[in-house]
C-alpha cells in the first residue's frame, strides 16, 4: 500500500490514463482549430489562386468556343432545313462557389424543317465533328440531340414544336471576367432581302437586328432579324415572291433556303422574320 501525505493527492500510476475532461476539451480545441485554419486557406485560394480547371474559365474565354460552335451547328444543318441563328441568353445569378456568384451564355440555332425531327436531329449528329462525340438519344419520349463541343461547351438539340427543331451550346456557370462580346458583321444582303419583304407588309415595326458566328472553314454566318405587324387573313408567303421551293408553307410559317435564306413565323398579329446565310455545310 502507498502512503499518502496529508493535503496532497494521491499520485496517478503510470498504467492509469489521465482525466478524460481533460482529453475531450483538447480534442474539441484542436478539431475547432483545424476548422479554423481550413476555412481560412479556402477563403485564400478562392480569392488568389488562378483557375485549375476548365469550366472556371470566364465568359470572355469560353465566348469564343460557343460563337464557333453555332457557326458549326449552322453548317450541320445542311439541307435538312432553314436555320437562323438565335440571339444569345445571358443568364446571371448562379454561383460557382458559396462566396462567387457567375453567369450562363447560351447561343442557338432555330430550323424550320418538314421532316421528322428525330430524322433530323440524327442527320445533324452525323455531320458534326466527331470529336464532339455527337448522339440521339430519347428524353421524355422526344428525341434530344447531346454533344460536348470542347472546353466544357455542352450542346443539345431538340425538337422546338411542329417542324421545328433547336439547337443550342451553353457554357454552364462560369465566371463573367470581363465580359462576353457577340461577333458583329456586315449583313448588308440579308437586311436588304429582309427590308424588301417587310416592306410588303408596310415595313419593320422595330430597329433590325444583326447576328454573327464565325464558321468553321472560315467566313461568317449572319442573320438579320425583324418583326412586321400582319393580319391573320394575310399568308405569309406572298411576302417572299417566287424562287426556290419552300421547305415549310403553312398559315403561321413559311421557310425557303436561298442566298439568303428565309423563315417566318406568325405571333397573333405579328411575324417574326429571320433571313439567313448559314456556314456552308
Amino acid at each position: 500500500m502507498t502512503a499518502v501525505q496529508p493535503g496532497h493527492a494521491p499520485p496517478t500510476p503510470p498504467d492509469r490514463p489521465g482525466s478524460p475532461r481533460r482529453r475531450l476539451r483538447w480534442l474539441v480545441a484542436a478539431t475547432v482549430a483545424w476548422g479554423v485554419l481550413l476555412a481560412g486557406l479556402t477563403w485564400w485560394s478562392v480569392r488568389t489562386d488562378p483557375p485549375t480547371v476548365k469550366e472556371q474559365r470566364s465568359l470572355d474565354q469560353a465566348g469564343p468556343v460557343v460563337d464557333r460552335t453555332v457557326g458549326a451547328l449552322s453548317a450541320a444543318v445542311g439541307a435538312d432545313g432553314v436555320p437562323a441563328l438565335l440571339p444569345d441568353r445571358l443568364a446571371r445569378g448562379c454561383r460557382i462557389t458559396p462566396i462567387d456568384g457567375g453567369a450562363t451564355l447560351e447561343r442557338g440555332v432555330e430550323v424550320m424543317t418538314g421532316g421528322d425531327a428525330r430524322d433530323v436531329l440524327r442527320r445533324i449528329a452525323d455531320r458534326l465533328p466527331s470529336s464532339w462525340r455527337a448522339g440521339v438519344s430519347t428524353y421524355d419520349g422526344q428525341p434530344l440531340l447531346r454533344a460536348d463541343a470542347g472546353e466544357f461547351v455542352a450542346v443539345e438539340g431538340r425538337p422546338g414544336g411542329a417542324g421545328r427543331v433547336l439547337l443550342t451550346a451553353s457554357t454552364g456557370c462560369r465566371p463573367v471576367g470581363s465580359g462576353y462580346r457577340a461577333p458583329t458583321a456586315d449583313a448588308a444582303g440579308e437586311s436588304a432581302a429582309l427590308a424588301t419583304a417587310l416592306g410588303r407588309w408596310g415595313g419593320a415595326t422595330g430597329p433590325f437586328q444583326v447576328l454573327a458566328a464565325p464558321c468553321p472553314g472560315g467566313g461568317t454566318a449572319r442573320t438579320a432579324r425583324a418583326e412586321a405587324d400582319l393580319p391573320a387573313d394575310r399568308p405569309l408567303a406572298a411576302a417572299f415572291g417566287d424562287g426556290v421551293a419552300p421547305v415549310v408553307d403553312s398559315a403561321d410559317r413559311y421557310a425557303r433556303p436561298g442566298d439568303p435564306a428565309v423563315l417566318a413565323e406568325r405571333v397573333d398579329e405579328r411575324v417574326r422574320v429571320a433571313a439567313t446565310t448559314p456556314c456552308p455545310a
